[in-house]
């Protein structure tokens, strides 16, 4: 009666290591749903990689992971005046990221001296400093140093995704920006540190030799987590069948069978996150022809769904309930038990899982 995550742990686990071999001073990124695993499985296994630091999304995210991982925790949204209230027994831990000079002179004027990154404005256009306001910071961290001031852990550029040798060169000029603004220098705690997102392992180790002086910081969340797809599988159970006739009524809403066949409950709904649909970011001819055409199935209730039975993808009977769903198998079809186990392909990220097996 449930939707589960089975691992194949051998596979994931030397997926793993492989990563963090190919990215010198990798950053997990540990935010959301844990990417279908769980914040607080992740935080575990990053402390099982030797992680000397993750990355949350929000700080909302960090009692979750705190307790289960002993190193630092950097928070990916920039702090805001009005961001929750780090815990006193966090404080040296938590790493914030600030990309506006109010948020920074905010919490220059603290007594905690808080730990943060600098972050650097990509092409995505999201957070961050210009060219100019990096310097500004700089100047500003300066002239607090009679006081408590900010303790700052590096910069920070986070990258576009799939732009391959373009986020190479994109990184290369920004770091010029960080040279310019005197964040590329080493000090009495070791070098300077950039931490980014979304560059290749051979794009880092093109910079590496670029600037021998600066500790690059990868980020990586997918990659890392989901990176291995053939460990992963997803599978929901059959709860009953139903064989139907043309023009007989069913579900919540009394709709007619277009053809004979059979109804087929299986265990995922709503709450798991299934029939449920992010924004696609493909822009191709084909992708907009696929959406016309699934619109137009949905006009006639034959959306269709994640599940596979019989080698093919299925088509709802009706839209998804909260915690089962409703297909439609056509006469000729081979019907599973109940009890079966069907296959489903889900977004990891949007995806309540009720068990995670690792095998």
């Amino acid at each position: 009666m449930s939707v589960v995550l089975h691992v194949d742990g051998d596979r994931w686990r030397a997926h793993l290591r492989e990563v963090a071999a190919r990215r010198p001073g990798l950053v997990p990124v540990i935010k959301g749903n844990g990417y279908g695993f769980g914040n607080a499985r992740l935080a575990r296994k990053a402390g099982w990689l030797g992680a000397e630091a993750v990355a949350v999304g929000t700080y909302d995210e960090v009692p979750d992971v705190a307790p289960r991982y002993d190193g630092d925790l950097v928070v990916l949204t920039p702090w805001r005046p009005f961001a929750p209230e780090v815990p006193a027994s966090l404080s040296t831990r938590v790493v914030h990221t600030v990309g506006r000079l109010e948020d920074l002179a905010a919490l220059l004027a603290t007594e905690t001296r808080p730990r943060v990154i600098l972050e650097r404005m990509t092409s995505m256009k999201r957070h961050g400093f210009t060219a100019r306001g990096l310097r500004e910071a700089t100047s500003l961290i300066a002239a607090h140093r009679g006081g408590p001031g900010v303790t700052v852990e590096g910069t920070s550029i986070h990258l576009p995704l799939g732009h391959g040798e373009d986020n190479l060169k994109e990184a290369d000029r920004l770091l010029t920006d960080v040279v310019a603004a005197g964040l590329a220098q080493a000090d009495d705690r070791g070098p300077a540190q950039v931490w980014v997102s979304h560059l290749s392992a051979d794009a880092l180790a093109t910079l590496a030799g670029r600037y021998p002086e600066v500790r690059f910081r990868p980020r990586a969340g997918t990659e890392l987590w989901l990176g291995e797809r053939g460990a992963l599988r997803v599978t929901a159970q059959v709860l009953d069948s139903h064989p139907v006739e043309r023009g007989e009524t069913f579900g919540y809403r009394g709709r007619a069978i277009p053809r004979n066949g059979t109804l087929l409950v299986v265990s995922g709904g709503t709450a798991h996150g299934i029939g449920l649909e992010a924004p696609s970011g493909d822009l191709g001819l084909k992708a907009r022809v696929g959406t016309l055409a699934r619109g137009g199935l949905d006009a006639v209730g034959m959306a269709r769904s994640p599940y596979t039975v019989g080698g093919k993808l299925r088509y709802f009977a009706e839209p998804p309930h909260m915690q089962a769903s409703m297909l439609f198998l056509p006469s000729g079809t081979q019907v599973p038990a109940v009890g079966d186990e069907v296959e489903l392909r889900v977004r990891f990220t949007a995806t309540a899982f009720d068990r995670v097996e690792i095998s």
